[in-house]
């Protein structure tokens, strides 16, 4: 996902995205803990940790954690300092 031009800069942008993108990257499913781990070895900021810390329990497919990611980030008003999962 690249950043729209009228995004201020931020490191952050898309981080995300990239955790996702490893997260899937061998599983078709994955289980909180396992995004609650690995969020914590990828060093996410704070914001970011508490997005997947609101993560409810339960068995994810991509699309499905990616919803909730993305209800997460708007109902905080994030979504333009972070960007969108996919």
């Amino acid at each position: 996902m690249e950043k729209p031009s009228y995004i201020p800069n931020s490191d952050e942008f898309g981080e995300l995205q990239r955790f996702v993108d490893s997260l899937f990257a061998s599983a078709k499913l994955v289980d909180n803990l396992d995004a609650q781990v690995l969020a914590e070895t990828y060093d996410l900021p704070d914001e970011l940790m508490e997005i997947v810390g609101m993560l409810p329990g339960g068995i994810y497919e991509r699309s499905r954690l990616a919803d909730q990611f993305n209800s997460a980030l708007a109902a905080h008003g994030w979504t333009q300092r972070f960007g969108t999962v996919e």
